[in-house]
C-alpha cells in the first residue's frame, strides 16, 4: 500500500489530521493548543498522509496577503524518516500549482530548524534571520517561482 496523500474532504479525515497535529505540536513539542488551531482552519486546504492505510501525517496551505503559505506539516514521531514529509510537500505543491493563479503567487512557509533541509529539497530558500514561533526556532523560507 505504501504512502498515500490526499486532500481532506471528509469530517473523519479532518479529525485524523487534527489528532496528528495535536500529537506532534501540542503533546510532543509543547505548542499551546490555542496557537495550534486558528481561525484559518475552515478556509485552508488540508491534507492527510496515510502509511499502509493508517493516518500518519498532515499539512495545510492557505492564501495570505503575502502569497501562499504552506503550514502545519506534521508526521507522527514513529513514522519520521520514511518519506512521508516529502510526499506531503509534493502533494501540497501540486495542489497549489494545479490552479494557474495560485501557481504564480509567492510560496512561503515558516520552517522549524530541523525541517529546513526537507523544504530546501523542493526549492525553498531561507529568507532573513532565525526567529522563534511558539517557543520553537524557525526560518522563513520562500520558493523562487522562476
Amino acid at each position: 500500500m505504501g504512502i498515500e496523500v490526499n486532500k481532506i474532504t471528509s469530517k473523519e479525515d479532518f479529525e485524523a489530521a487534527f489528532a496528528i497535529r495535536r500529537e506532534v505540536f501540542v503533546d510532543e513539542q509543547g505548542v499551546d493548543a490555542n496557537m495550534e488551531y486558528d481561525q484559518f482552519e475552515s478556509s485552508a486546504s488540508h491534507f492527510l498522509a496515510r502509511l499502509d492505510g493508517v493516518p500518519v501525517g498532515a499539512a495545510r496551505w492557505r492564501v495570505t496577503s503575502s502569497g501562499v503559505k504552506l503550514e502545519r506539516f506534521a508526521v507522527t514521531k514513529e513514522n519520521r524518516g520514511k518519506g512521508i514529509g516529502q510526499k506531503l510537500v509534493k502533494a501540497v505543491l501540486e495542489d497549489i500549482d494545479s490552479d494557474p493563479k495560485m501557481s504564480k503567487m509567492k510560496k512561503y512557509l515558516h520552517a522549524q530548524i530541523k525541517a529546513v533541509s526537507l523544504y530546501t529539497n523542493f526549492g525553498f530558500e531561507k529568507v532573513g534571520n532565525i526567529f522563534e514561533e511558539c517557543n520553537i526556532l524557525h526560518y522563513q523560507m520562500e520558493m523562487n517561482n522562476s
